[in-house]
């Protein structure tokens, strides 16, 4: 091969490795985010997705005490998630220092001090978080259907601790409650239920 190849290699590979992926419609990401809901929630749920331009967005303004998230089309499989209101302002403070380029350690850290000097409000009770994933293989992008789907549980309790909720630091068993993060802002209770075989 000829340097002119390799030339127009090293110029086009970095645009071809950032390639625009397009967001689906809005009514097709927003029936895919409300899977993660309960059902007797999913129909008032707001719902933030991308915009066509792949902007972060509200899709659909909410009638419930329920905000959910659509799936994030640069990454590979589908996941998806939706919680309390309560914990909205938690969640897009988090979405913000991602933007910023904040590391998980730091976005911990600010949040931390944030929530403990008052500037960042916790939930005063326990709040749930439904997380929903699955294989792109099993997604149907006409319907937002997601077959072979997995849901998980986070029930955020800010400060609490094994002693405090009597449950283990780790399970030792599948599907078994367990806390993680005990004693800080983002002590939370995870239950994730055993896989289908």
């Amino acid at each position: 091969m000829n340097k002119t190849f390799f030339y127009l290699l090293a110029i086009v590979a970095p645009f071809h490795a950032k390639a625009q992926v397009t967001p689906l419609p809005a009514s097709v990401q927003i029936k895919t985010a409300v899977l993660a809901a309960p059902s007797d929630k999913r129909e008032g749920a707001k719902v933030y997705g991308y915009a066509k331009d792949g902007t972060f967005v509200v899709l659909r303004e909410g009638s419930n005490d329920f905000v959910c998230i659509a799936d994030d089309p640069k990454k590979e499989d589908i996941g998806v998630s939706c919680y309390q209101k309560e914990l909205d302002a938690f969640m897009e403070r988090g979405r913000k220092l991602t933007q910023e380029g904040k590391n998980q350690k730091d976005i911990f850290d600010i949040r931390e001090k944030e929530v403990k000097d008052g500037t960042l409000k916790m939930p005063g009770q326990p709040s749930t978080l439904y997380v929903l994933s699955g294989k792109k293989d099993g997604y149907d992008a006409a319907s937002g259907a997601l077959k072979n789907s997995y849901l998980r549980y986070v029930v955020y309790i800010p400060f609490a601790t094994a002693e405090s909720t009597g449950l283990p630091l780790k399970p030792d068993v599948e599907g078994m409650p367990w806390i993680m993060d005990p004693g800080t802002h983002r002590a939370h209770i995870m239950i994730n239920p055993a896989r289908p075989q």
